[in-house]
């Protein structure tokens, strides 16, 4: 939604302030010099960028118009799921997730958590590793380097639309130029006409490099930089998640362990100590 108003708000006062200046905003539309910029950008993205980049951008760019799903609500959810199979493990054992961790989708100890469990890569990550604990093969350190190896693997892969869109942002003024140098060629080859007729031309020519500059500085980068912070909330919810399990794996009670889940998250979503534990006592109420 900020997306659509900033979008709103840009061209308000772009377009807007021109109008007032007494600019006439018809002169403006030149679909010949969008087509030039865009589809230069377009291609010069097909050749620098493979299929991955490409499908992860198309996939990733609705997300943009989306709020953010990382609340306080979502991580408070998630971290009374682990504290319940962490106390689970405590007070049966490892081998008595087996059953849940094979079948997320199905198990009841999971099921009270449909935010969590519609989330398949934060689900994956969970089962993978609960299921490298039940195993019984690997200590605290070879589980968390596997969880630093695999946590920088869905940063690169996360960072993909991101510098996608940040390389086509950077691309797009550089294109408005080609647009306007096409536009003075052109009118270097009519200089014979009237000084009137001219006057437009070169006004023509200007609106390519004033639209890969506004496309690129007011639509594109921005959108680069929402899809950074967007990563970062992606992974701080894994960094939440990696700190829980593996302060359990080092012998701390649920609780404790939890806690130190709690302490990486970001100020703004984190909930406090008293609000985790009353949620927790208020799903085991249920």
């Amino acid at each position: 939604m900020l997306v659509i108003v900033g979008y709103i708000v840009i061209l308000g006062s772009v377009f807007g302030g021109y109008a007032l200046a007494g600019g006439h905003l018809a002169v403006l539309f030149q679909p010949l010099e969008l087509l030039m910029i865009g589809g230069a950008a377009l291609g010069a993205s097909f050749v620098g960028n493979n299929a991955k980049n490409l499908k992860a951008t198309i996939k990733t760019l609705p997300n943009v118009f989306k709020g953010s799903k990382y609340s306080k609500a979502l991580y408070m959810e998630l971290m009374t799921m682990l504290f319940d199979v962490l106390t689970k493990v405590r007070k049966e054992g490892l081998m008595s997730i087996e059953g849940d961790i094979e079948k997320p989708e199905e198990s009841p100890l999971f099921s009270k958590y449909p935010s969590i469990v519609h989330d398949h890569h934060m689900m994956e990550f969970i089962c993978d590793y609960l299921r490298l604990m039940v195993s019984g093969n690997m200590d605290a350190f070879q589980i968390e380097n596997l969880m630093d190896n695999e946590l920088e693997t869905h940063h690169h892969e996360g960072a993909m639309p991101f510098h996608f869109i940040a390389r086509l942002g950077d691309g797009l003024p550089a294109f408005g130029i080609v647009a306007a140098v096409m536009g003075v060629v052109h009118t270097m080859e009519s200089v014979g006409i009237p000084p009137a007729e001219l006057g437009i031309l070169i006004a023509h020519a200007l609106v390519g490099t004033f639209l890969g500059i506004l496309i690129a500085y007011g639509f594109v980068a921005p959108l680069a930089s929402l899809l950074e912070q967007q990563l970062e909330e992606s992974s701080k919810t894994f960094q939440c998640i990696k700190v829980t399990l593996l302060a359990s794996l080092n012998g701390y009670a649920p609780a404790l362990a939890v806690e130190f889940g709690r302490k990486v998250l970001y100020s703004t979503e984190r909930p406090t100590f008293s609000e985790l534990e009353e949620h927790i006592k208020q799903s085991k109420s249920k």
